[in-house]
């Protein structure tokens, strides 16, 4: 992370907490001070009741933000995506703080406190809490946004930086730069010995600045901050000269691992007794991220069944008395690790449909499929008892598909990185699924949006699935 982009992220921090803390007491005065509401039971005292929790709401604010993964910067992220990451953390901050007041109030407050009901929040408080924070934490991400452009567009704080190579991954650092003005960097040019024709265009209209024995001359002439070595493995020998010139001129020197083209995850930096160590296939989804989504799993699906206990009995019955055979079809997918586990559908076909064929695609009109089961099949309805499944642990609401380890063996070969979507739980539905990418489609397409879901987890990127999935349930073109 450069220092730029921590500045920002810090900025962030300080302004979720103080803007945390606004919200809070904002909320209190409209709901109390502000003729737009009853209040039956009475106004309680700002100070101390309310004035006492805002460091804690405020404090709140941005560790839920964290854990939402707000403070990553993406270049791929949207406003909407934003608004989602927003939402979904000052949701989990408003469940801390819930969880927090009624742990103080029952068990550690006095009972003068409890009588008083020093630690109690109006739950239209809270609502109106979610509101407010989300608006002005939009509000200022928006301003901070502009006010860094102005402020570097006027040449004011700017970073100057000058790349060592001209190849593809050379082309790769100066692309993010370019697309995030916002962090503060100018990209003066480059520097390389191998650029053939004498051409001294390096990348996008970038000047090639001289070979890798001008480092020296250029980094004083460009008033150089930062020296970004971009070059091939087989010429990581050039590096050492490069590096003298930047302890001569004071300036930082980063080296980029040419190896970043096999990275397909999050790379980390970790540390073996003193070594540093890279993980090449980190994922998001570990520790206290993976025990979150298990919470939402398991609260959800209860929900879910709840809903749906009486109408997936009729689906039951109704495929008992229209074909013989059994309501429930089990079949062997491949999960987690790689694990394989015995996923529940709704029968969709005749039974021992494929004793003729084996392991085959499902086609559009497929002669196999019941005249229930296309019906089941077009709106995804064979799926909903993977629920017990979810609940069980062998999957979750959203991840990659899982897929029968007959099509693993084939396609762990053939398709890059395949084996990588086993790195989290096989899914219900999935950001693949959601973009139309179901059944017989590209293997290889819906590996890309495999990857981006794994690779850029977050709750509210669960919840934006899960909701487009609802949207979209009748509007797959693939799903028979």
């Amino acid at each position: 992370m450069t220092r730029q982009t921590r500045v920002l992220i810090a900025c962030h921090v300080v302004l979720d907490f103080t803007l945390g803390m606004a919200a809070f007491a904002l909320a209190y005065f409209l709901r109390f001070e502000v003729d737009l509401f009853a209040t039956p039971k009475g106004q309680p005292d700002f100070v101390p009741q309310y004035l006492v929790l805002m460091p804690f709401i405020g404090l709140l604010v941005p560790l839920a933000f964290h854990l939402q993964g707000a403070y990553r910067l993406h270049r791929h992220r949207t406003g909407v995506d934003d608004f989602f990451n927003l939402l979904v953390g000052t949701l989990l901050a408003v469940i801390a703080g819930l969880l927090g007041t009624l742990y103080v109030q029952v068990y550690s407050a006095s009972p003068t406190d409890r009588d008083a009901g020093t630690f109690e929040v109006s739950r239209l408080v809270w609502g109106l809490f979610v509101v407010l924070n989300v608006g002005l934490t939009c509000a200022s991400r928006d301003l901070l946004r502009r006010y860094m452009r102005r402020r570097f567009a006027a040449g004011i704080g700017l970073r100057r930086v000058l790349i060592a190579g001209t190849g593809e991954l050379a082309r790769h650092v100066a692309d993010r730069f370019l697309r995030h003005a916002e962090f503060g960097y100018h990209v003066t040019g480059f520097l390389d010995d191998d650029v053939a024709g004498g051409d001294n265009v390096g990348y996008r209209g970038l000047p090639l600045l001289g070979t890798l024995a001008d480092a020296g001359d250029v980094v004083t002439r460009e008033r150089i901050d930062q020296l970004y070595v971009a070059l091939p493995l087989d010429r990581h020998v050039k590096m050492l000269g490069l590096i003298e010139v930047a302890n001569r001129e004071c300036i930082d020197i980063k080296v980029v691992p040419d190896f970043l083209q096999f990275v397909t995850l999050r790379a980390r930096l970790e540390e073996l007794d003193g070594i540093p160590l890279i993980n090449v296939n980190d994922v998001p989804l570990q520790g206290l991220n993976a025990a979150v989504k298990r919470v939402i799993d398991i609260g959800c699906t209860v929900a879910a069944l709840l809903v749906l206990a009486a109408p997936m009995a009729a689906i039951a019955a109704v495929i008992r008395l229209t074909s013989p055979g059994p309501a429930i079809y089990r079949q062997e997918r491949m999960g987690l690790d790689g694990r394989p586990f015995m996923t529940l559908k709704f029968r969709s076909m005749f039974n021992d449909a494929e004793r003729h064929t084996g392991p085959i695609w499902t086609r559009r009109d497929d002669p196999r499929c019941t005249p229930v089961g296309r019906v089941l099949r077009r709106f995804s309805l064979d799926e909903l008892p993977q629920l017990w499944n979810v609940l069980r642990g062998d999957m979750s609401l959203v991840g990659p598909r899982p897929e029968r380890p007959y099509f693993v063996e084939q396609f762990k070969d053939r398709v890059p990185q395949y084996m990588l979507r086993h790195k989290v739980k096989a899914g219900l539905t999935g950001w693949a699924q959601v973009n139309d990418l179901r059944g017989n489609t590209s293997i290889e397409k819906r590996i890309e949006y495999d990857l981006y879901y794994i690779e850029n987890w977050s709750v509210a990127l669960d919840f934006k699935i899960m909701w487009l999935t609802v949207l979209r349930l009748s509007f797959h073109r693939h799903a028979y």
